[in-house]
């Protein structure tokens, strides 16, 4: 008999499985606060649940805590990079950036990639599946879970305390390994959980999901009611270069792409981003900036522009910083609100896909 994998079920489902288990439905809360807030490790961790059911729960559910295989703490900025084996021993990355206005992690979405971008580590060893909701969650609440250690806790500080409050991760990016919109259906369930009430009750406006351009997602993605903010990794001002560093635009084109985006703005009323890998000599001219500025210029966003972070299986190289702020100065000049994105974690393997690909390939 196939266990539930009762860490992926929202709320009303998990009171639905506990009553439908003769239990009573306040069972259920307490059992998702549990897992949700308290981020227990193990059903023997819940001690006001009837030690009768907590071994029940145990032989009838799969509940597995995502502990890191391999961590790397930057000694530049103290971002800490997490390698974290799951229950079928694949691997996936995530990382925790330290910011002024707070904790924020990034997560994956799949085992692997197989959008075929040629500038990341992600995509070189193929797509192998999708991630759980209770993966993704694993990966957020393994990450909570060490920042509370670091910071001296024992354990959880008692939920809605000050401590609590200021301790929380404070923002959330899907822009690891995988493209999230391939694993449509279980991001949903992740955001919605990870959102509610009953759980972490991290803010929609505090989670970005960055896809490289599944047109016909994008647009379903605007009917789902989520005050989330949408990126698209541009990475090119025009269709051929496009197609020369991302394979997925030979099935959509990119000014299909851009006007996805464009309804998914007008629909939701939400900004949206746009993260552009400056690469030497491939998309980092004044020609270049020129073109994306007049791709672009009319959606209500912001330009993160990203020196690449060079991979030895390719030849890529980012431009200097110079160069990179003359980039930035050609945007803004033709009105486009831009940043550089601040280098995180560079003395430890940064880039999306390096840390499991070592571990693979050692």
């Amino acid at each position: 008999m196939d266990k539930t994998d009762i860490l992926s079920l929202p709320y009303d489902e998990l009171l639905e499985y506990v009553t439908g288990q003769k239990e009573k439905a306040f069972r259920g809360k307490q059992l998702y606060q549990w897992m949700h807030q308290h981020l227990a490790t193990s059903f023997d961790d819940m001690k006001n649940l009837p030690k009768a059911w907590r071994e029940q729960l145990t032989e009838e559910c799969s509940y597995h805590v995502l502990k890191p295989v391999d961590l790397q703490i930057s000694q530049l900025d103290g971002t800490r990079k997490y390698l974290f084996e799951l229950a079928d021993g694949n691997m996936v990355e995530a990382v925790l950036m330290h910011y002024k206005h707070g904790d924020s992690v990034c997560i994956s979405s799949q085992v692997g990639c197989k959008m075929g971008c040629r500038f990341c580590a992600s995509t070189l060893d193929g797509w192998l599946r999708n991630l759980t909701p209770a993966e993704m969650l694993g990966q957020v609440y393994s990450i909570q879970r060490d920042i509370w250690n670091f910071r001296g806790f024992e354990k959880a500080p008692s939920i809605g305390s000050e401590e609590y409050r200021n301790t929380r991760i404070s923002n959330l990016v899907v822009m690891g390994t995988g493209e999230p919109l391939d694993n449509y259906d279980n991001l949903l369930t992740f955001i919605r959980m990870l959102t509610d009430e009953h759980g972490l009750n991290l803010s929609q406006r505090s989670i970005t999901v960055s896809t490289c351009g599944l047109v016909p997602k994008i647009h379903q993605l605007a009917e789902e009611n989520l005050g989330i903010t949408l990126a698209l990794s541009l990475h090119a001002p025009n269709q051929e270069k496009r197609m020369e560093l991302m394979p997925i635009a030979k099935t959509y084109e990119i000014h299909d792409v851009v006007d996805a985006l464009r309804s998914y703005q007008k629909t939701t009323g939400r900004r949206v981003s746009f993260e552009y890998s400056l690469v030497a000599g491939v998309n980092d001219t004044d020609a270049d900036a020129k073109e994306l500025s007049e791709l672009i210029r009319d959606i209500h966003g912001h330009v993160n522009l990203i020196p690449v972070n060079p991979i030895k299986e390719r030849d890529f190289k980012s431009p200097s910083h110079q160069a990179a702020l003359a980039f930035q100065k050609k945007l803004e000049n033709c009105g486009i609100n831009v940043t550089i994105r601040r280098e995180m974690g560079r003395d430890i393997d940064g880039a999306c896909g390096q840390l499991r690909r070592r571990h693979i390939h050692s």
